[in-house]
């Protein structure tokens, strides 16, 4: 065999790899076809984490670039198909954008009996959008510009709170976008997943590295995330607003005077036995509180025994007695001081919902000031399923990378909206009591559920610990979604009943 034959034999064998897509379009190909990493990864016979690899950059080698090659080329293929199939024909008219605005978001228009002040200039308006008088036209409107998000200068004497009528946007914090010609977009991108992926491929698929980078940069992260997810939306958030005192630290290291109501509440009696108790733990509670009243603009004050409940903020309340703490927590939490308390909206809809007729638990809280603004209960929806959804993503990819920096993102967003050097972009300490005091909240309704179902509530901690004895898998589902509670732990308190033993 001469040299030019084994040269030539060389060149036989050797072969050119497979060409690959793009990095993106790789995931977006398997995600077209509604596979996880997981799956895709156990037909490959390699790890999720490879998977997330090789979207993130990577190429794979050998027999199993050719398999993945195979793969996308399909994925390809079936999903051109299925477009091909699924596209609807031509109408006249679709390329009229004009025409095609007149169609939107005409289900949210409502016309008022009587006029009533716009929430942005504060002249009659005749008509309503998601329950907000405004004017639809912009040139029927007193005020024509947006609401400022700048952080306004130091002030040092509290400003009188503006009456309704002669408020103006800037104040209120709400920007009304007309009718028809609301910002439509498109599906919000995937940031988390990218954030993942570029930092999976930064540092070399090393796990931990890549969650220890992504945790340090979830505040940065999550407000990008709401600053996507809030596109298109009706109000501009004023991320700066004038607080009253009663929201300030009262010392540098020290508290505001809002209570937030923290359950730390543990059965005061146990019935005589041995008894095995349950320490169960509930999933996502701060990201399952981003659901709840949050006020839009600037805080107004009002005075007395009064709850508008299309309004949300704190309230100087007389927390009415509570004669179930034998078996159920204080719906004010732990408190042991009388008198008068700043609370937040959550825990007065929770004390204003417990007092009254379907439960009759006790008597309805008096209110003797508020300071309130208008609210929505979906200010931070997107922002929350999008999070919910890259984590209950993560769950079902066993992807501890995401669901780590998803809790990251949730819980420092909602621990660093106060006083914080950490979040500058977004200084609503209102939002912070508000949210947390939600999650607890949330913890109060599933110790009633469970009391309510049958069990014994022995123990009821901060946001997310709850202990119980009985069959607790009869009333909650077990699991790692946000619907659903996890074992903690499993203990035995008591001692047995001497009337129980055998006889020698």
């Amino acid at each position: 065999m001469t040299d030019f034959d084994a040269i030539d034999a060389l060149l036989a064998a050797a072969k050119k790899d497979v060409p690959l897509p793009p990095a993106e379009e790789r995931r977006a190909l398997r995600e077209g076809l509604n596979l996880s990493r997981a799956q895709l990864a156990k037909a490959l016979n390699v790890s999720p984490t490879t998977v997330g690899g090789w979207e993130s950059g990577r190429d794979p080698s050998g027999e199993v670039r050719e398999k993945y090659a195979y793969f996308l080329e399909g994925a390809r293929t079936k999903l051109a198909a299925a477009t091909a199939e699924e596209a609807p024909a031509e109408e006249p008219g679709d390329d009229d954008p004009a025409e095609a605005d007149q169609n939107v978001d005409q289900d949210d228009v409502e016309a008022l009996p009587a006029p009533q002040a716009c929430v942005l200039c504060g002249q009659p308006a005749r008509h309503q959008v998601a329950g907000f008088p405004q004017h639809l036209d912009p040139a029927e409107c007193g005020t024509t510009k947006p609401a400022q998000l700048e952080k306004p200068a130091p002030q040092e004497e509290p400003r009188q709170p503006v009456s309704a009528g002669r408020q103006g946007g800037a104040a209120r914090g709400v920007k009304v976008v007309p009718v028809g010609r609301r910002l439509q977009t498109a599906d919000t991108p995937d940031l988390i997943g990218s954030a993942v992926a570029a930092a999976l491929a930064q540092h070399a698929g090393d796990v931990e590295a890549a969650t220890a980078a992504l945790i340090k940069r979830a505040i940065p992260d999550a407000m990008a995330l709401l600053d996507e997810t809030r596109k298109g939306g009706r109000y501009d958030i004023v991320a700066h607003p004038w607080l009253p005192d009663i929201l300030r630290k009262q010392t540098s290291r020290g508290a505001d005077q809002i209570w937030e109501a923290r359950p730390k509440w543990a059965r005061p009696e146990l019935p005589v036995g041995e008894h095995e108790v349950t320490a169960l733990d509930i999933n996502g509670a701060y990201l399952s509180a981003l659901k709840t009243h949050l006020p839009i603009g600037q805080l107004e004050h009002s005075t007395g025994n009064h709850h508008d409940r299309r309004r949300a903020g704190v309230h100087l309340i007389t927390p009415p007695a509570w004669d179930h703490d034998a078996y159920l927590p204080n719906p004010t939490g732990s408190r042991d001081e009388p008198g008068p308390l700043w609370v937040t909206e959550p825990t007065l809809r929770l004390l204003l919902r417990v007092s009254g007729p379907k439960y009759g638990l006790c008597d309805p809280p008096e209110i003797h000031e508020s300071w309130t603004s208008g609210a929505t209960e979906g200010l931070l929806e997107k922002f929350r399923v999008a999070l919910k959804a890259a984590r209950d993503q993560a769950i079902a990819e066993d992807d501890e990378v995401t669901l780590e920096y998803v809790k990251a993102m949730y819980s420092k967003f909602v621990s660093t909206l106060g006083e914080s050097n950490y979040n500058r972009e977004l200084y609503r300490t209102d939002w912070m009591h508000l949210i947390r005091s939600q999650a607890f909240a949330n913890l109060w309704w599933k110790a009633h559920r469970a009391y309510d179902q049958g069990l014994m509530v022995v123990r009821a901690m901060g946001t997310d610990e709850l202990h119980v004895i009985g069959d607790w898998r009869a009333v909650f589902p077990e699991g790692r979604g946000v619907t659903e509670v996890k074992l903690k732990d499993v203990y035995t308190v008591g001692t047995p009943d001497p009337h129980d033993q055998p006889a020698d």
